[in-house]
């Protein structure tokens, strides 16, 4: 089995995020449809401008026609890797207010609720990949969104398994470092 890469961080930062990182080789092992229903009810907890709640989720677990057909939305570079996870999930969003007026908060809400979900998913031993690479129009027209309703990003689930069994350039990036941009970089201004 993979081993959790825990960065190296600048201050004292919680372990439920230290210990979330994005793997790309995950065991031959199923995600309970009552698991994943507890991951999207930690997702719901997420905070929401409005309580509009505008993320709704496609969850297709392996070996199914769903989980086929999301697989082939998936960039090349996604697929090699991602053909091994237990679930593959669409994130999608409102892009609308229950008012009909435009939700400027959307994405920012299924960022919190998606942010909220992965926690959860660690915290059961179950990891996931974030992607953006995947074809979002063919997304919105094959798996039959409403209008309303916009593709975000597509989410790997699986359990942790070795990263020798990935071939390259997956295997490299399975075990480089994590590392982020310090706070100096990214505060733009601080008064104390």
């Amino acid at each position: 089995m993979s081993q959790i890469k825990i960065p190296h961080t600048q201050g004292p930062v919680i372990s439920a995020i230290t210990h979330r990182w994005s793997p790309r080789s995950f065991a031959d092992r199923a995600i309970s449809s009552t698991d994943m229903d507890t991951l999207i009810e930690a997702g719901s907890w997420a905070f929401s401008g409005s309580n509009e709640q505008p993320w709704r989720y496609i969850i297709a677990h392996r070996g199914t026609p769903l989980f086929a057909q999301m697989w082939e939305l998936l960039m090349p570079g996604n697929q090699p890797w991602a053909q091994n996870a237990a679930v593959l999930m669409l994130s999608a969003m409102y892009t609308k207010t229950a008012n009909g007026n435009p939700n400027q908060w959307a994405m920012h809400d299924i960022g919190a609720a998606n942010f909220a979900l992965t926690l959860q998913a660690n915290s059961m031993g179950i990891y996931n990949h974030v992607m953006a690479g995947y074809n979002k129009a063919r997304a919105q027209a094959e798996l039959d969104l409403p209008a309303d309703v916009e593709p975000v990003v597509m989410i790997a689930f699986g359990y942790l398994d070795a990263a020798e069994k990935l071939s390259e350039p997956f295997l490299a990036r399975e075990l480089s470092p994590r590392t982020r941009k310090s706070v100096a970089e990214v505060v733009l201004r601080r008064e104390a």
